[in-house]
């Protein structure tokens, strides 16, 4: 590739000690300007998360007013959503990081579009089959041992919440389509208008109305549709778009298994992961105490997703800029990119995770007024901080694999790291060695240390070289002929 071919070689840098000097200045100048790109992407995509996730927490805190019972069948409901629903959409879509994004760096524009139409057509078909499952949280809730109550409760949210799933899914896809294409400033605009129109929506649906609960439900609906509708506006008229957008087109139907062969391991890789996080709640109620062991890791879980926003927004930084320099041919960039986002997400985690045990003693007073909680959590939250650290450079060594396309690779790591490592562990720790809620944590922990050790090792290996031949060939390989779309 020209790029390569221009680039002087470390051995004659090493033989000239000018070239030498010179080319550290090169690396050095590349360094900070991958540092600004990276930070660019970042920004805004923290935002986008943090905000898109305040969606369903606005909507659990308003039922709150409604009482207990509420409250309890709105959050079973939000959970069982996220595990059954959510997390496979956004594990589906994660597949655009890789097509989209290596499109994208080949200068193949026009494919970026039929990309995201597929994926929104698959996208649409596997929301028929999660609605029916929505339909009947009740049941399957009752099946595994919940409250009847709160379980019938939870069947109504979630029942109306049945029109989020389809909106959630073409938004994750319109997400991934902007995204790639460095267009992140958009997103966090749109993401702030809808959660700004999501309060009152709330406050008009749940608490003005008399829809009580279900207003909750249907608010987040209408939320996740006017998001939808934001992006699908911007992306039909704004110039930054007219390349890659030409309209909907049947080339859509085409090269579906090629899709799909990235969009299910994609899946699998988050469903894993988050499954198993959430087993660790349920375990928690199987332990002496359950209600303060559980109302501790539901805290700590909390916290843990609150503050992984950062490098999560930092992960689809490096799966965009891996994916964009692979798709160009410039696999040392690729690898660039690699090494300034660990950088960065070191020094993050770090941060983070001093300032979580800083505030240990006194951020359980943001949960409850409960001493025996408060206590709990202080001694819980080190704990926490430890995982925060491997769960940022596992997310971000996850995004590489995104933009690499190393989807099924990842599902194997995934499923290895969380369920013959740390579902065992954890449940030796908390009921053989009974250390309690600790040890389920510290089982994760670690999960997410194999799961650091296995994605980096193969990290280490890679030919960065081999990987952009790869995506080169990916890209051609699913090419529509122009005269054709």
């Amino acid at each position: 590739m020209e790029r390569e071919d221009r680039m002087p070689s470390l051995s004659s840098s090493l033989i000239h000690g000018e070239e030498e000097e010179k080319g550290t200045r090169v690396r050095r100048k590349d360094v900070i300007e991958e540092v600004k790109k990276q930070l660019w992407l970042a920004g805004p995509l923290i935002s986008v998360n943090v905000l898109q996730f305040c969606l369903q927490l606005i909507s659990v805190m308003f039922v709150g007013h409604l009482g207990e019972l509420a409250l309890s069948s709105a959050s079973m409901a939000t959970s069982f959503a996220s595990v059954t629903g959510n997390s496979l959409m956004t594990g589906m879509a994660s597949a655009l990081d890789t097509l989209c994004g290596q499109s994208y760096g080949a200068k193949q524009y026009h494919m970026l579009g039929i990309h995201m139409q597929r994926a929104m057509l698959i996208l649409m078909l596997v929301c028929v089959p999660l609605s029916l499952i929505w339909a009947n949280t009740g049941a399957i809730l009752i099946a595994v041992g919940q409250d009847e109550e709160i379980a019938s409760g939870a069947e109504v949210y979630a029942s109306y919440m049945i029109p989020s799933i389809f909106a959630y899914g073409l938004l994750q896809s319109l997400n991934r389509f902007l995204q790639t294409q460095n267009i992140v400033f958009p997103l966090m605009i749109s993401s702030g208008i809808t959660t700004c129109l999501h309060l009152m929506v709330c406050w008009v649906l749940v608490l003005k109305s008399g829809l009580g609960i279900r207003g909750a439900a249907l608010a987040n609906a209408i939320s996740y549709w006017i998001n939808v509708l934001l992006l699908a506006l911007y992306v039909k008229f704004s110039p930054s778009c007219a390349k890659t957008w030409k309209g909907f087109s049947k080339e859509a139907l085409h090269n579906i298994p090629t899709f799909l062969g990235l969009a299910i391991p994609s899946a699998v890789m988050v469903c894993l992961e988050m499954w198993s996080f959430e087993m660790t709640v349920l375990l928690s109620g199987l332990l002496p105490n359950p209600k303060l062991e559980t109302s501790v890791l539901s805290i700590s879980l909390n916290t843990a997703a609150t503050v992984w926003m950062i490098p999560f927004g930092l992960s689809g930084a490096v799966s965009t800029r891996v994916s964009n320099e692979l798709g160009a041919g410039h696999p040392q960039a690729a690898r660039l990119a690699v090494f300034v986002v660990l950088v960065m997400v070191i020094t993050e985690g770090i941060v983070v995770a001093l300032a979580l045990i800083l505030i240990r003693n006194i951020w359980g007073y943001a949960y409850t007024n409960e001493t025996e909680v408060i206590n709990y959590l202080a001694i819980m939250m080190p704990i926490v901080s430890i995982s925060h650290l491997f769960d940022g450079l596992q997310s971000i060594l996850s995004g590489v694999a995104r933009g690499c396309g190393w989807q099924k690779v990842g599902a194997f790591v995934n499923l290895g790291s969380y369920y013959l490592v740390g579902i065992p562990s954890a449940v030796l720790l908390a009921f053989v060695l009974h250390i309690g809620g600790q040890g389920l944590w510290l089982g994760m922990i670690c999960a997410l240390v194999v799961q650091v050790i296995s994605f980096s090792i193969i990290t280490i290996r890679t030919n960065w070289d081999e990987e952009a031949r790869k995506a080169t060939e990916r890209v051609y390989d699913s090419k529509i002929p122009v005269d054709a779309v």
